[in-house]
């Protein structure tokens, strides 16, 4: 039996058998991210892999030619950022943020594939992750296109509620605008009917949900759909204590890590 490795803090390689996790973790380099770092731009080879640990979140954004730009996927402990399927070395398409700053474990995507090709069981892993990561891009393309703005909000708010494990939420109204491609002005309104609702409070440099339930009726179907192809495909599903249930599709047995 190998020996037992400590748990990482990122879902993904959590989920990992000790023996393939043992495999990563001497080629794993922690590092600290701040909030508004950027992982790899448009264009640029991506040759690492990131994965966020504990409350740390980063961002996949699109930016347009006359500079508005728009997010397409929230990525935290859940998951990898970068050449998860790919050998890496190939240009980015969008920009990666960290939206929310702290430990990151850096990975090269090289090191990565020569390990998932001695084992099936990791290779399945990650390439079920990568398809709920397409899921997400996916559907907030159609979120954007067709829901208005109001179950917009409180889609993206309750999906970084997910990751966070906590009510209050570090973000700023300018961060939230930018990430909703949508004017300043335009947001302090529906953030004041959310809160008007009960359903937010908003403070300065912090927006918290007073009511999960509420904020999922508010919100547009989106991110219970995405939710879902997660439970399905991966087998992670984020429960009532704030708990993340990651099940690694090799097993039969889910293992329940608190993070944060």
């Amino acid at each position: 039996m190998p020996p037992a490795s400590p748990p990482c803090g990122n879902l993904l390689l959590d989920a990992l058998r000790a023996e393939d996790r043992l495999l990563l973790l001497p080629h794993l380099e922690p590092v600290e991210c701040r909030r508004g770092e950027v992982l790899f731009e448009v264009g640029q080879d991506v040759e690492m892999i990131s994965f966020p640990c504990g409350a740390t979140v980063t961002t996949l954004v699109v930016t347009m030619r006359d500079g508005r730009s728009a997010e397409t996927a929230i990525i935290g402990r859940e998951g990898a950022i970068g050449g998860v399927v790919s050998q890496g070395y190939l240009p980015a398409f969008s920009r990666a943020v960290v939206q929310i700053g702290g430990p990151v474990l850096r990975l090269e995507a090289a090191r990565l594939q020569a390990v998932k090709r001695t084992s099936p069981l990791m290779r399945n892993l990650f390439t079920r992750y990568s398809d709920c990561l397409l899921a997400q891009v996916l559907q907030s393309v159609a979120c954007n296109a067709l829901h208005p703005i109001e179950q917009r909000c409180a889609r993206w708010l309750l999906t970084l509620q997910d990751r966070l494990d906590t009510d209050t939420l570090p973000i700023t109204q300018e961060m939230l605008a930018e990430r909703l491609g949508v004017q300043r002005t335009y947001l302090t309104r529906v953030l004041k009917m959310l809160q008007q609702q009960g359903l937010i409070a908003v403070g300065r440099g912090r927006i918290t949900i007073r009511d999960r339930a509420d904020m999922e009726k508010a919100s547009c179907e989106c991110h219970a759909v995405v939710k879902r192809h997660f439970e399905e495909v991966l087998g992670a599903v984020y429960s009532p204590s704030g708990a993340l249930v990651a099940v690694s599709p090799a097993s039969e047995e889910p293992a329940v890590r608190h993070v944060g």
